[in-house]
């Protein structure tokens, strides 16, 4: 069992990782989870940030890449996709990386979940530059 101290200590190795990698966007699911479901929030920190994420056997590029790949491969994760699109560039992710990750699931989990996954990234990239999103969708 934790002691309270060691608890404390995952919150907030867990929060800190959070802002490093996904920012405002991870700080708004968190807050936007206060008032319906704050345990679940406290999991994603603790958990997720806390103890997976806070590991050294990959870089903080790599664990993106990877969430990228998974998200766009299920397919009904499009806000979690765009928050983590978002931290991949915040951990220097380049937007090609990014296309070229989720052109690599047209492979493996198909034409639909890679055009998705264009879709999301278009808005994210667009966001980012101010703009509007193109809405690529096929």
């Amino acid at each position: 069992m934790l002691t309270t101290e060691s608890q404390n200590a995952r919150y907030e190795r867990g929060w800190e990782k959070l802002k490093e990698i996904d920012g405002v966007a991870g700080e708004t699911v968190i807050e936007r989870l206060k008032t319906i479901a704050p345990d679940l929030g406290r999991y994603i920190i603790e958990f997720a940030f806390g103890d997976v994420y806070s590991r050294p056997g990959l870089d903080l590029k790599s664990r993106e890449i990877a969430t990228i790949a998974a998200l766009a491969a299920l397919g009904n994760a499009q806000p979690q996709l765009k928050v983590h699109i978002q931290g991949a560039l915040n951990v220097g992710c380049t937007e090609t990386e990014v296309i070229e990750v989720l052109l690599q699931m047209a492979v493996y989990a198909g034409f639909p979940a890679a055009l998705n996954g264009i879709a999301a990234a278009s808005e994210v990239f667009a966001e980012r530059q101010g703009k509007a999103g193109n809405g690529v969708v096929a």
